[in-house]
């Protein structure tokens, strides 16, 4: 296993109505050493309002955090640096996010642009769905490149009244974003333009009241797994890249019927083999592990672990797929779980992080 991980953690510090508290201290570094679980704290700032997402570069030199504020009608990117020989980080700058309730983003493959994603509540603003940006030589963001808006509306009249762009994820072949708009049940798929401009290249659907959330994608390119926060379900679709459209191979309940209406999904993610999947259930506060056929790209149980905490907002794993990070918002709490490659089982290591209200956690050697 490698050693030396880098962790970078996203903590609520303002208050927000739909959040149980805000007791984070914003953005903060941790060192993880997976041979002898030994966690250090390396920086952390408190001046990024609400990092609930981040995307960090493979290098863990540069960071870029969204600001998601209730009262903004548009949310702010944030880029800092990340110097690990001195341990400090430095803020580089920050723009607008063209959208409300700024929720997710990724650095594209070929390290040009970042893309972000506006869950949007209310109208008002320039309430775009997903924004681009570029990065000049420092790292810093450009102003916006590009932005797309979505319209719609799904069955669920409380969560659905409107598009809610959740999450925005760039295809293993490149070139193509994924956008999972939660309040129209659609997979919305982009191709990225050199200059950052974004067009359409479909528009693939879900069950109705889904909820698309999060993705992951299988390393072979061909699969993509997504988890629907309002069904519950964890959801296998085939993917034509040139085409940008998905199809639905498999779906499976990703909690137990009796208590799939008290439940939230949340995160995914995928073994570095493409054997598993690891979802977050708020409500059951557990991780659900699936394997994937290899070849059909089906889904099969394999079992639940409890989260370690409360309201598992966000997973990561370790490079490595040696560990499992479960970012327990409502618990203070990030837990560490050992994963057994071969078996893709999961175990509570007793390891944590403790943070007040966990949002995000990003991991890199």
């Amino acid at each position: 296993m490698s050693k030396d991980c880098l962790v970078f953690v996203g903590s609520l510090n303002r208050e927000a109505p739909y959040f149980q508290g805000a007791r984070g201290v914003g953005l903060g570094v941790y060192s993880f050493d997976e041979q002898t679980l030994e966690i250090r704290k390396l920086a952390e700032t408190n001046d990024v309002d609400n990092p609930t997402f981040l995307s960090v570069t493979s290098d863990g030199s540069r960071i870029y955090a969204n600001s998601e504020v209730f009262t903004w009608r548009e949310g702010t990117v944030s880029a800092y640096g990340f110097d690990r020989a001195s341990n400090r980080l430095s803020y580089l700058n920050k723009q607008p996010s063209l959208g409300s309730i700024t929720a997710h983003n990724t650095i594209t493959r070929d390290g040009t642009k970042l893309l972000v994603a506006n869950y949007g509540i209310g109208e008002g603003g320039p309430d775009r769905a997903v924004a681009v940006y570029g990065f000049d030589r420092d790292g810093a963001l450009s102003a916006p490149l590009a932005s797309v808006s979505h319209k719609g509306t799904g069955p669920n009249a409380a969560r659905q009244e409107r598009s809610h762009a959740h999450s925005i994820t760039e295809t293993i072949a490149g070139g193509t974003a994924i956008v999972a708009d939660l309040g129209i049940d659609r997979l919305v798929s982009y191709r990225i333009g050199r200059d950052g401009n974004l067009t359409k290249l479909a528009e693939s659907a879900l069950a109705p009241g889904a909820g698309p959330r999060h993705i992951a994608l299988h390393p072979n390119g061909r699969f993509v797994f997504v988890m629907n926060e309002l069904n519950s379900t964890v959801v296998s679709m085939a993917l034509d890249d040139a085409s940008g459209t998905l199809s639905v191979i498999d779906a499976k309940p990703a909690v137990p019927a009796e208590v799939r209406d008290s439940n939230h999904c949340a995160d995914i993610q995928i073994s570095p083999d493409g054997r598993f999947v690891y979802g977050s259930n708020r409500g059951h506060d557990s991780v659900v592990i699936m394997a994937i056929d290899q070849d059909t790209g089906a889904l099969s149980l394999i079992g639940y672990v409890p989260c370690g905490g409360a309201t598992p907002r966000n997973l990561a794993m370790t490079p490595s797929g040696g560990h499992l990070f479960s970012a327990n918002q409502n618990a203070d709490r990030i837990s560490i779980f050992a994963r057994d490659a071969d078996s893709g089982m999961l175990t509570d290591t007793g390891r944590a992080i403790e943070i007040g209200t966990p949002m995000c956690v990003k991991i890199v050697t």
